[in-house]
């Protein structure tokens, strides 16, 4: 996103990790090196993110378990939400719970109903290393909050319960794309 590029233009899709990947489920290392080849990973990230048609992406999505995510998302009004987040904080989740859709591009194809907050405040820093302070609401809320669980080291599929677990793991086991075992 440098120069007034779109984001993603100059980055290079990598392969997605698939439920199954140990990455996916381990905290994420805090950024110090914010040069270069940050800026690549950002632009790799959306890339990817553009190629996959998501709304968000992690660093751990591609591999590479460093707390960085990107997003280009509406929320419930239409209202896009384009950018990215270098070592976010989830500082606000608060207001109704609302149960919706919720999928995931490390979960091709699969879907849950998830319960997530309608606002959502997540701080940190851009790429060069500026502050930042990002506010969603309702869908974009659900972003941001999904895309911190993974820098955290949690999926969506880890928020549900009961029988909502159930049938998605059963889900996952037959999907041409999964090489694991069933988890519980």
């Amino acid at each position: 996103m440098r120069n007034g590029q779109i984001p993603g233009a100059r980055g290079r899709v990598r392969p997605l990790t698939l439920l199954g990947d140990a990455v996916l489920h381990e905290p994420c290392r805090e950024v110090t090196a914010f040069g270069p080849e940050l800026g690549d990973l950002v632009e790799d990230l959306f890339a990817t993110m553009y190629a996959a048609q998501g709304v968000g992406l992690a660093a751990n999505q591609i591999g590479e378990p460093l707390r960085v995510f990107v997003y280009d998302c509406p929320d419930d009004d239409d209202v896009r939400h384009l950018g990215h987040v270098i070592n976010p904080r989830l500082v606000e989740a608060d207001g109704v719970v609302i149960r919706g859709p919720e999928g995931c591009l490390s979960l091709p194809g699969l879907e849950a109903g998830t319960e997530r907050y309608d606002h959502a405040v997540i701080e940190g820093f851009t790429m060069t290393g500026d502050r930042l302070r990002v506010h969603g609401t309702g869908w974009f809320a659900r972003c941001l909050q999904h895309e911190y669980d993974h820098v955290e080291g949690t999926i969506y599929a880890d928020h549900l319960k009961g029988w909502r677990h159930r049938r998605l793991m059963r889900q996952a086991g037959r999907a041409s794309w999964y090489r694991g075992t069933v988890p519980a």
